[in-house]
Formats: C-alpha cells, structure tokens, sequence
C-alpha cells in the first residue's frame, strides 16, 4: 500500500514499478499519483462524496456558473465533449466547463474544445501597504511550477494591481506535449488550495509572501477557448443584458440630442 500524496479522493493504492497507482473514486479509473489526477475524475470524485452537489458559486463572464456537477470521463480521464444530467445536455470545454447553451438529449457536440487560455483572477484581503511585486511574482511562479508540476513557459504572466493578483496559463493543443500537465487540472488544483479544500493528500498551500500570510477574499477563474463559446441572447446573464440595453438607450440619447441641437 502507499499514500497519494496528490490526490485525497482514491481508494486501493498499490505500488506498481516505484510508483504509487491508485483508484479514482466515483469512476474507479487508475490514476497516477505522481501527477495531478484530472479534473473531470475529480470532479466525480467529489461528486461521489457529497450527494447534494450543491456548493457555493461564482458569478459572472464566461466563467463556471454552473459550479460542481457529476461528469462523463474518458478513461484517459478528459471530460468527454457532452454532458448531461437527465434530459438536459450541453458541451463542455477541456476545463469540463459549459460552453453552449443547454439542449435535450439530441445535442451533438462534434469535438472536446480546448481551453487555450485560462486567467485566475484573485483579490487579497485589505491590507495598508501593497505586497512587494516581484516577491509575489516569485512565490506564485515557483509553487505553479513545483506544486502543479506546470511547466513554466506556460505561465505566461503573473499581474500585481493591489489588491488583484492575476496570473496567466497559456498552453495550446500544439504546444502541449504528452507528460504535461493540462492547464485547466492545475487551475482546479489551484482554486481549491485557495478555498481552503486542498485536493492533496494533508498538505495544505500557504500563501506566504516576505513571510507574511496572505489571505484572499476571492478568487474568480475565467476560461477561454480555441472556438468561442455558443451561447444564445437569451441565456446571457441579466447584468450583461442591462448593459447592452443601457448602451443602446446612451447611443439613442445621443442622437436626440445632436438632432436637437442643430435646430
């Protein structure tokens, strides 16, 4: 038997030639505790684990608003391109986020969209004085590329704007190579250390920069693909939707007012 210290949620792990190979629960597929185990497997994991699915959402973009939901894996553990959850379907990106809108069980989803670009916006808690940039920059570098295994030509940039730290993962389908990481299993690894629901095995992150701990206030995950997404009007969120009203009423006054003043 051996412990896998990458992944809590497996059961029966055994030692096969030096490496530690244990069974995903929820899906029973054989995972490699060396590496991240993918998010789709996971996801089901959890699934598995809480039966209510419910948990706290994000809000907003192009980001999971759907939160949480039991996917459909490939053995290879990606997310297959359609999902469902009883009559309703909809296709996913290779983040296993929805990408169009939700249709019955007719739904064809011709082919897995990549996420290209995935864009992890956090907001520290209020402090006096700013972090020191370069420090952060460092701390967040070293523990993608040493604690998600990411290589770090895929970090492609690491933003300080007090109090928002955003960072950049760019890595394309034909930049990926076979024993990378994907992005979007490092980004769901990354989003549960800060939430305090570490995936690992009793090892908890720490955001510990200049020796001083940081806390977060939140953290919000925007996705972006090879393929835009297909989402109708009607499915836009209503903010967005009072946004583009809100223009066209300016863009209306506008004219009356330009009418009005030749007279």
């Amino acid at each position: 038997a051996c412990i896998c210290e990458k992944n809590k949620r497996v059961t029966n792990c055994r030692m096969t030639n030096g490496v530690c190979w244990c069974d995903s629960i929820g899906s029973g597929v054989s995972v490699n505790c060396d590496t991240l185990t993918s998010k789709c497997l996971l996801m089901k994991a959890e699934m598995t684990g809480s039966k209510s699915g419910r948990r706290e959402k994000p809000k907003d973009a192009f980001e999971d608003t759907d939160g949480l939901y039991d996917p459909e894996c490939e053995n290879t553990g990606s997310f297959k391109a359609k999902q469902c959850n009883g009559t309703t379907c909809w296709c996913v990106n290779t983040a296993g986020v929805r990408r169009t809108d939700k249709h019955d069980a007719d739904l064809k989803c011709s082919q897995l969209v990549r996420t290209m670009w995935i864009i992890i916006e956090m907001k520290h808690a209020e402090r006096n004085t700013p972090l020191n940039t370069e420090s952060l920059k460092k701390f967040f570098k070293e523990t993608i590329t040493n604690r998600y295994m990411l290589d770090g030509r895929y970090i492609s940039s690491v933003l300080y704007e007090k109090p928002y730290i955003t960072i950049d993962l760019k890595q394309n389908s034909s930049e990926k190579s076979a024993g990378d990481v994907d992005i979007a299993d490092v980004a769901y690894y990354f989003e549960k250390d800060v939430k305090g629901d570490s995936i690992f095995h009793n090892n908890r992150l720490n955001v510990s920069i200049d020796n001083e701990m940081v806390r977060f206030e939140k953290t919000v995950v925007y996705y972006v693909d090879e393929i835009a997404p297909e989402f109708s009007m009607k499915s836009l969120t209503p903010g967005l939707i009072a946004v583009i009203v809100v223009i066209i009423v300016a863009i209306v006054a506008g004219i009356v007012v330009l009418v009005s003043s030749n007279k």
